[in-house]
């Protein structure tokens, strides 16, 4: 059942539910000279020309390398119980490999500090997009030597950090880094329609992922809890054509069945591996591989926005496919709003991969907020957004999903990749120029629900 328009509160979670907020440290850390922090590969990417919306790049963007215990205290504000962040690769391990940066490293300490001082729990991602630049020089992603590498990398922060967090995320989004860096080119390192380097990266993320767990089995802080963070999108064919319905479901395998088959079955999905045999994939795949990706995970995080109508588009690099928006309004990046397919997918999970514990990671929505220059920006659409998903998402936790939590995307307006800084996704408008952050009305509303939910209002 569709999910009903409303601003209200939503009933339905447990007083112990997870409330929380997301961010990346490309997005809003900034500081990208400073503190021994090395390049990544979006610091090249967005400087050189042509990449990004108005050439902007993210070396200040937020500052919350600065501001990160205004941010925390925003935190606190607002009542939620998680914050999902990423570490910078290049700010812990400027080289990718070899001695800590304790700079770099203490920044995150004191984070982690931060947030358990305001009994908020830290929910870092290792890989939000930000590879050394020093390891894509070497090959990036494309270099099965990388997999090593994060899993030293993963190890060293288990050390340092993990007698203090105890959830982790390897990987944010391995699609886009795989298929929007090596096929649309939208995403660093920006190689268009290399099919072969794109499925090898694929496959190489997700061997870095299972490394990253057995490193986490292997360290003193082994009772954590671990997963990976997808970006899953329910897909429906746009018409009723047998082109339109087959693409529906190469876009599912494609999208969804490539990341979670390998995790929670061990084996990739036989369709897609038939789709991609001109692409010499296998070859790609060393004896070992899939139990080391298949390693058992504690958790998934779920990135949801919007589902996925597809339909054949010849001249689309993404396998002559496409997928389209259906109805108005759409958001400011020319989405859907579908909160019905969060279930849908929630229960998908369920049905094919079992009842394992689930986060939304991600979820929110970019509008064209204003501000005034009063105390609180406006913004009845995200509102409706989050009350429409916080309600799609109670259908959910009824019909039985282990949903522990869930994080809007973002606690700030920030740097959206190749869009630049138009697109604001935020609870908190950021005023670059003068780095204020002033609350929107959604911050006030989530604020309320998290409140209302805890004592039962809700």
């Amino acid at each position: 059942m569709a999910a009903q328009a409303s601003s209200g509160l939503v009933p339905g979670f447990p007083a112990d539910f997870g409330w929380g907020v997301s961010t990346s440290s490309y997005q809003i850390e900034g500081a990208v000279d400073e503190g021994g922090r090395g390049q990544s590969i979006w610091d090249t990417y967005s400087h050189e020309p042509g990449r990004t919306a108005r050439g902007e790049t993210g070396d200040v963007s937020c500052d919350h390398y600065h501001h990160w215990q205004e941010d925390l205290d925003l935190m606190a504000d607002l009542g939620v119980s998680v914050y999902r962040f990423s570490i910078a690769w290049p700010r812990v391990m400027p080289s990718g490999k070899g001695p800590l940066n304790e700079e770099g490293v203490d920044f995150y300490s004191r984070l982690v500090d931060g947030l358990l001082e305001r009994g908020i729990m830290p929910f870092p991602t290792l890989y939000h997009w930000d590879l050394p630049q020093a390891l894509e020089d070497e090959g990036g992603w494309v270099n099965r030597d990388t997999t090593q590498r994060f899993a030293e990398y993963a190890a060293a922060m288990f050390e340092r950090l993990g007698d203090r967090v105890d959830h982790w995320l390897t990987h944010n989004e391995p699609w886009v880094t795989a298929f929007m860096g090596y096929i649309g080119s939208e995403k660093a390192p920006g190689v268009y329609n290399d099919w072969p380097q794109a499925l090898r990266v694929s496959h190489h993320l997700l061997l870095s992922h299972g490394l990253a767990v057995q490193a986490l089995r292997a360290s003193s802080a082994a009772s954590a809890k671990i997963g990976l963070a997808p970006n899953l999108h329910p897909t429906r064919p746009f018409s009723d054509s047998p082109e339109d319905v087959k693409a529906a479901l190469t876009w599912d395998g494609f999208q969804n069945r490539w990341f979670l088959d390998p995790v929670f079955k061990g084996h990739y999905p036989e369709d897609m591996l038939a789709e991609y045999e001109r692409f010499s994939f296998e070859e790609a795949v060393e004896e070992g591989d899939l139990a080391v990706i298949s390693s058992p995970v504690d958790l998934l995080g779920v990135n949801f926005y919007h589902r996925a109508v597809v339909k054949t588009e010849p001249n689309s690099p993404y396998l002559g496919l496409t997928c389209v928006p259906t109805q108005l309004p759409l958001t400011e990046m020319g989405w859907d709003v579908t909160p019905d397919g969060l279930p849908e997918m929630l229960l998908r999970i369920k049905r094919d991969y079992g009842d394992i514990d689930i986060y939304i990671t991600e979820n929110g929505a970019a509008y064209p907020d204003k501000w005034d220059g009063g105390d609180i920006v406006e913004d009845p659409q995200r509102v409706e957004f989050i009350a429409r998903h916080l309600e799609a998402l109670s259908q959910a936790v009824a019909g039985g999903v282990h949903v522990k939590g869930y994080c809007v995307w973002s606690l700030l307006d920030n740097y959206e990749w190749e869009k630049g800084y138009d697109k604001r996704f935020g609870l908190y408008y950021v005023d670059y120029p003068t780095q204020r952050r002033i609350p929107k009305r959604s911050a006030l509303w989530y604020r309320d629900q998290i409140a209302a939910s805890r004592t039962g209002a809700a």
